[in-house]
């Protein structure tokens, strides 16, 4: 890319307090454009996305050589969100229904934006967390000055409302799963204005496909690469947080999106394996109540020298998600050749062992849970095996050289 660009991300939340995936994708794409070009961050003054309140200070600040402008979000009132996704539901219902039976994308040669239930799932983008008036106003006014905008996360009114503000502008990450919000009507709009998208995976892609079709214009795939931190002093790190020498690993958000079925699962591994059962470490912020179960070591948030070094030394690490788009922790265990556990539900990590050649396993149900849990703890040739190939797949499709060279090719059709 021959000329200097200004380039603005729209990202809900941003900072280096933030671990949430969206958001570290997000800082990550930014810091290494902002090399190159002038680079800001338009976001909110949210922190905790589970109350909405404004805890940042609105204003700008300069993090890590870009510039983050942050602007009061709107009051987070559930029942005012409740009442309008409840009158648009009906149309997400039949959107879901045909996705299923595979027909909407060829309904999409007929439509593509569905005006029934529109205007209700436009208030409900309105009332949801993280909608900020004061910042699309600023889009609005200044989206002249900047040569592209690179938003995030179709989950959340940032997306749909920088698509109707600057469509023609922007370059769309939406981090797509297969869940209710992927179908609201709104987001057929969203798509059919936005110039490029770039998904994770070409499965994200093939869903998108799925749902909006011929709504799309141009998309690829882009990706995203992982931060190597400096690990930590594993004897420090492991006195302050009270761990093992063995065990398993969860690292993200405590929250039953994230986790699923994770703490039922495990209470059932340690059932059928007692004493020889390994404990299950959990890093992250916890955003409901912490289960019960024998066996959990919980560290909260910890740096990312601390998470490195916890990582390095699990035996193995165990997503249990079935949504995500692209999974940065298990690239992260991959590279560092720690072998994986992660839910076969999920298409992306279907994806990802197919690609890698069985560098993770992927688990149905709770039995094939247990039996591939103490398999990958305990079965050297299969530890070796997986170990082997984690490296060489993050290496060969995730380095930073091929993310950025997809992102110059996709920010070259959206300006033109």
């Amino acid at each position: 890319m021959g000329r200097k660009m200004k380039i603005a991300f729209v990202s809900v939340r941003y900072g280096l307090e933030i671990n949430g995936g969206a958001e570290l994708h997000c800082r990550m794409l930014a810091e290494r454009l902002a090399g190159r070009h002038e680079v800001e961050v338009l976001t909110t003054c949210v922190k905790d996305y589970t109350k909405g309140t404004n805890e940042f200070p609105a204003g700008t600040v300069t993090i890590n050589n870009v510039t983050v402008r942050r602007f009061v979000a709107d009051p987070f009132v559930p029942e005012n969100e409740r009442y309008w996704l409840d009158r648009a539901k009906a149309a997400r219902r039949l959107r879901m229904h045909l996705y299923q039976t595979g027909i909407l994308r060829a309904v999409s040669y007929l439509i593509k934006v569905w005006k029934w239930k529109l205007a209700d799932d436009i208030e409900a983008q309105r009332s949801a967390v993280f909608h900020s008036h004061r910042l699309l106003e600023y889009i609005s006014g200044h989206k002249n000055e900047y040569d592209a905008f690179i938003v995030f996360s179709s989950n959340f009114p940032l997306f749909y409302f920088t698509a109707m503000e600057a469509g023609e502008k922007t370059l769309a990450i939406p981090l797509l799963h297969r869940i209710k919000p992927s179908f609201r009507v709104s987001l057929s709009q969203a798509f059919n204005n936005i110039r490029y998208v770039g998904f994770n995976t070409g499965s994200e892609q093939r869903l998108a496909e799925g749902i909006f079709g011929r709504g799309i214009h141009e998309s690829g795939v882009i990706g995203a690469g992982i931060e190597t931190h400096m690990p930590a002093g594993w004897e420090d790190v492991s006195k302050k947080y009270g761990l093992p020498e063995q065990y398993i690993l969860f690292i993200g958000r405590i929250d039953r999106d994230k986790t699923g079925k994770m703490a039922e699962y495990y209470g059932a591994y340690r059932k059928r394996y007692g004493d020889k059962a390994l404990p299950l470490v959990v890093i992250g912020n916890v955003y409901e109540k912490e289960p019960a179960t024998g066996g959990l070591i919980y560290t909260g948030f910890v740096s990312e020298g601390e998470k490195r070094a916890i990582l390095q030394h699990a035996r193995l690490l165990l997503n249990p998600s079935k949504y995500e788009s692209l999974s940065l922790v298990l690239l992260e265990a991959l590279y560092d050749n720690i072998p994986a556990l992660v839910n076969g539900h999920c298409s992306v990590f279907r994806e990802h062992r197919k690609k890698s050649g069985g560098a993770v396993q992927c688990y149905m149900g709770k039995k094939d849970f247990i039996y591939k849990l103490h398999a990958v703890a305990t079965d050297a040739a299969l530890r070796k095996s997986m170990m082997e190939k984690g490296k060489e797949y993050v290496d060969r499709n995730y380095s930073w050289d091929i993310i950025m060279s997809r992102l110059d090719n996709a920010l070259m059709k959206v300006i033109g």
